[in-house]
């Protein structure tokens, strides 16, 4: 055999990784924890955290594709994702705000909270703003009743908030955004 047969053999007996057709990393990462815990179909939310945590957000092909690997219909991964309220099936924004309904809330005005920031963002509660820099969303409860009302913004819980509170925190975010893209 000459040297170039060697190196032909060689490239066929080499064993290549197997990887998801979209050569997307994140798939391999996300087999690993489905291999973990054995395909097994009681694993089904470790492995949904674990696809929204590599991913972002959970899209129907994604649940298809856990759905098929953990051999469960599609009607039960997507039942499961959209159950609890952790689980996102569409790109969060950048910025995030979250308005309490609770009763305590809700008495203190968060309705109307709600209706100024779908009106200042132009967006509907569970929405995120076309240029991705805002989702609007909504809590039961936050636990912050002597606050009342409450908004979390990026995380951080803010208390007694009034619309023109929560108008100057919105605005300032989709200001900071549209003067960068002004340059």
């Amino acid at each position: 055999m000459d040297s170039q047969t060697v190196n032909t053999k060689d490239q066929y007996t080499k064993s290549t990784p197997k990887q998801h057709p979209s050569g997307d990393k994140r798939f391999k990462i996300l087999d690993a924890t489905m291999k973990r815990h054995q395909y097994q179909q009681d694993a089904l939310i470790e492995v949904l955290h674990k696809a929204q945590e590599l991913f972002g957000y959970l899209e129907n092909d994604l649940l298809h594709y856990i759905a098929h690997n953990l051999k469960l219909p599609p009607s039960r991964v997507y039942g499961v994702a959209t159950f609890y309220h952790l689980f996102s099936l569409a790109p969060k924004g950048v910025h995030s705000c979250v308005v309490c309904t609770g009763t305590a809330c809700y008495v203190k005005g968060a309705a109307n909270l709600l209706a100024t920031v779908e009106k200042c963002a132009k967006i509907h509660a569970g929405e995120t703003t076309p240029d991705g820099e805002l989702s609007l969303l909504t809590a039961r409860c936050l636990g912050a009743c002597g606050i009342a009302p409450a908004v979390v913004f990026d995380g951080t819980v803010c208390g007694h908030q009034t619309p023109e509170l929560v108008t100057e925190k919105i605005e300032g975010w989709l200001k900071s955004v549209n003067s960068d893209q002004d340059y």
